[in-house]
């Protein structure tokens, strides 16, 4: 959190909470009031000052005032870097992959240090060449029911299916901010 932030919490400590301003697109693009944040600047402030609340809901604190993030998938969008590198939407290294999720047979969600986030679909083709059977051998036209796994960094992931909606429960975070958590 960005140092001028911490000090403004501590001047201001009781400026009420802003909900449904800020969200968090699927291909980890901020919005504000649903427009994208376009100023380099600001999405990188942002970024800098997200931060996960014990209550498993995602804020940017901003100053001394906190802004609910409303999340359209996942609080983390993991986007390919060099080679096997993963960065977060914030551009934030990934140090490892730990697991990973087939959601509903079009989008691909890993667990990793930070948390559980979907690939940005834009990085899918490189994520599919690395889909294995057990066997080693490329996946078939009609993966239904086929054992998958992903290589990736040496590891052998199983790759395990789930739905879009099963995500908060696998990732332990909320799409939005309880009412007892923001304020209204």
């Amino acid at each position: 959190m960005d140092p001028s932030v911490i000090a403004a919490m501590a001047k201001w400590p009781n400026v009420p909470d802003c909900v449904g301003w800020l969200s968090l697109d699927r291909r980890g693009q901020w919005r504000l009031q649903d427009k994208p944040v376009s100023h380099a600047g600001l999405a990188e402030f942002i970024g800098r000052n997200y931060e996960r609340h014990d209550s498993g809901a995602w804020f940017m604190q901003n100053g001394p005032q906190r802004v609910w993030v409303t999340l359209e998938a996942t609080p983390w969008i993991y986007r390919l870097g060099d080679g096997e590198a993963l960065l977060t939407h914030t551009g934030q290294a990934v140090a490892e992959v730990r697991a990973a999720w087939l959601v509903d047979g079009e989008a691909l969600a890993v667990a990793t240090e930070r948390g559980l986030g979907l690939v940005d679909d834009r990085d899918l083709p490189a994520f599919l060449e690395r889909l294995r059977t057990a066997t080693g051998l490329p996946p078939p036209d009609d993966w239904d029911g086929v054992l998958l796994e992903l290589r990736w960094a040496g590891l052998r992931l199983p790759l395990q299916r789930c739905t879009l909606a099963d995500l908060p429960r696998i990732g332990d975070y909320r799409l939005q901010a309880a009412a007892t958590s923001a304020p209204a």
